[in-house]
């Protein structure tokens, strides 16, 4: 391995219109010296800037997770099914309709918040993939591997809940399912509209409309709508702990797309906002069957229960 001091290209992007009005980008390489310990010095000051901008993604999130059941026995709606699924899809995607204040307010954060991260996006490129000969070679190798921890989390949950039959916990398990599945449809309507190219495929943070499917990271949504489930839903009495596992296992999802040159840097963090998002809808669900008296079917731990609901306003 070569001593001494090497030349990393650095891109500086120029835009041009021509007389149709279409937009040309030419890029202009220059060299900057770097030393043998600078990638990793930069990987750190990028990481740290990654960190902070996931923290106000998640501070942004003005609507307080109220979870349903808390392990003390309350009653928690763990009817599940098409009909269910169906329902909910439908107001998840008509919320906007209804939001107030706060909402507005979450997704005027979570733009700034996006376009200072587009600031850094070709820095922290160049911080993870500096001197690396398949920074271009447009592969993810690594695009299962990464996906694993959100996924165990879901399964995790679930069997615990099975093995001491709690309703609560498996009411926070379709929670996660819900959550993950909602974040990640919208995940690729989103990627279809913008079209990025990844930074595997170019170094060029602009490249948008170009048949991509960079932009949102969906490794980072389904992670920070999976991990904020598990992070505010039960009891306080391990609140701590379950933003720890699950806060940390959606940061650090993010951070391995960063590292593996799978994702630009806002696309991790509209991810992680579209997560967010999506895991207190799933929380602060009101699940109601209608205003009038009816029948359900409820599951218990040794087979099913026939119950009579009526509203009480």
């Amino acid at each position: 391995m070569p001593h001494g001091r090497s030349r990393v290209p650095v891109g500086h992007a120029k835009r041009t219109t021509t007389d149709e009005g279409d937009r040309i980008i030419e890029t202009k390489w220059t060299g900057r010296a770097s030393g043998a310990s600078a990638p990793c010095s930069g990987a750190k000051r990028r990481l740290g800037a990654f960190l902070c901008l996931l923290l106000i993604a998640s501070g942004a999130t003005v609507p307080t997770a109220r979870a349903r059941g808390d392990g003390d026995g309350s009653a928690v709606d763990v009817s599940f099914g098409p009909r269910r699924a169906l329902r909910e899809t439908g107001e998840y995607f008509t919320a906007p309709l209804r939001w107030d204040r706060a909402d507005w307010l979450y997704l005027g954060g979570a733009i700034v918040a996006i376009g200072a991260a587009h600031q850094f996006d070709g820095r922290v490129r160049t911080d993870f993939t500096a001197g690396s000969p398949t920074a271009l070679d447009g592969k993810d190798p690594h695009s299962l591997q990464d996906a694993i921890p959100a996924a165990a989390a879901v399964v995790v949950t679930g069997i615990y809940a099975t093995l001491i039959g709690s309703n609560a916990g498996r009411d926070e398990t379709w929670s996660m399912l819900e959550a993950g599945a909602l974040a990640s449809t919208t995940g690729f309507a989103l990627k279809y509209l913008a079209g990025r190219e990844r930074p595997n495929q170019t170094a060029n943070p602009n490249e948008w409309r170009q048949h991509g499917a960079s932009f949102p990271s969906l490794h980072a949504t389904a992670a920070f709508a999976i991990g904020t489930v598990l992070a505010e839903s039960g009891n306080d009495r391990y609140r701590w702990l379950r933003r720890f596992l699950g806060y940390g296992l959606a940061a650090a999802t993010g951070y391995v797309r960063l590292r593996h040159n799978a994702h630009w840097l806002s696309d991790v963090v509209a991810g992680a906002a579209l997560g967010i998002a999506s895991a207190h809808f799933a929380l602060n669900r009101e699940y109601r069957s209608g205003g009038s008296a009816h029948w359900k079917v409820l599951p218990t731990r040794r087979g099913v229960m026939l119950s009579y609901v009526v509203p009480i306003h």
